[in-house]
């Protein structure tokens, strides 16, 4: 019995999309959306993420020094 059987070929292209962006196997972003409620767009929306904000970092694009000392004066205790 084939592993895959009952999985749309379109959902293993997603997930193997996935597997290609990321360092997770099949196996685990399956587990992911059953065990934890992460669905493929779920995972696929994270991964872009990440990586935009690789992307981002690459071309030197951080906040400045005043845009993290606002953040982390709004979560400081007084």
């Amino acid at each position: 019995m084939d592993k895959n059987d009952g999985i749309s070929d379109d959902l293993l292209r997603r997930i193997d999309a996935l597997t290609a962006r990321s360092t997770l196997t099949r196996a685990q972003i399956i587990e992911d959306a059953l065990a934890r409620g992460r669905s493929l767009a779920w995972q696929e929306n994270w991964i872009a993420g990440v990586q935009s904000g690789l992307e981002e970092a690459d071309r030197g694009e951080f906040a400045t020094e005043e845009e993290i000392a606002l953040v982390l004066n709004q979560y400081s205790q007084a």
